[in-house]
Order: structure tokens, then sequence, then C-alpha cells
């Protein structure tokens, strides 16, 4: 369990450090924004979605490391997936993150982030991005709280 929350820790550390598609997305044809009251994350999620794929996708704001970590890692796992499938990976990483029943979508380097799970208060940060990802490509235009 240790190495598990060794590599936990690791992985959200870089991702928090060096945030990967950070920065508003040009061309981008879906966008919601999302804010956790408790911890103060606000982000702005952007989808360039073609025929139901996402091609592509970013993130803007400020937001603790598990918030920002989480935002990095779930834009680099959306590319190329359908909506269906961004939709099964959300179900399968809150699953993950909250301990209830498993699902069967495979999550890959999503998987380091079910140390959070260990620090419940910190679960909300962590679903932060991927709330907004389901207000995006159902084009909510309220932004997405996760109180």
């Amino acid at each position: 369990m240790s190495d598990l929350l060794d590599l936990y820790r690791e992985v959200v550390v870089d991702h928090s450090r060096s945030p990967r598609n950070r920065g508003r997305l040009a061309g981008a044809n879906r966008r919601a924004e999302g804010f956790n009251p408790l911890c103060g994350d606000r982000l702005t999620l952007y989808l360039k979605v073609s025929h139901g794929v996402i091609e592509d996708a970013s993130f803007d704001g400020a937001g603790c490391a598990i918030s920002t970590a989480s935002a990095s890692l779930m834009t680099e796992a959306l590319k190329g997936k359908s909506e269906a499938q961004a939709q099964a990976l959300f179900s399968s990483f809150h699953a993950l993150v909250t301990g209830s029943a498993p699902a069967g979508v495979p999550l890959g380097k999503l998987e380091v982030l079910g140390g959070v799970r260990e620090f419940p208060a910190r679960v909300k940060c962590a679903t932060l991005a991927w709330h907004t990802m389901q207000a995006a490509l159902h084009g909510s235009a309220e932004p997405v709280s996760t109180e």
C-alpha cells in the first residue's frame, strides 16, 4: 500500500507542477466552468468535439494539486475518445475515487488517483474536472459546483 501511495503522490506532484493541456483551446466548440467552494478550485474546460469524438481537450484555472493533476490526467485520457467512452470513463473514475462498486472501463494512468479515496475531503477536488467535462458534453450553461 505504501508504494501505491508514493506513486499517487508522485503523479499528483508531477501533474500539478507541470499540468498537461493547460490553457485556452483554440477551436474549442464545447466549454464549461467548474468551482469547488470548499477548496477554492476553479477551472474552465475546453473541448473540441467532432462527429461525437473528443479531438482535443484543455483546461485553465487555478486549483489545489489534486484538482490540477486530475484535470491534467483527464484531458490526456479524453483525447480520441467518443462522447460515450468519455461518459464510461467518468463512471469508472467516479467509482474508483469514491470506493463504490467498480465500473468495467480500464483507467490506465488515471488509476493512480484512486489514492484520493484515502482522503475523503479531497474526492471533490479530484472529481471537479470530471463533472465539468459532463457539463461541457451536455451543453450546460450553468457553472458546475461540487457542493
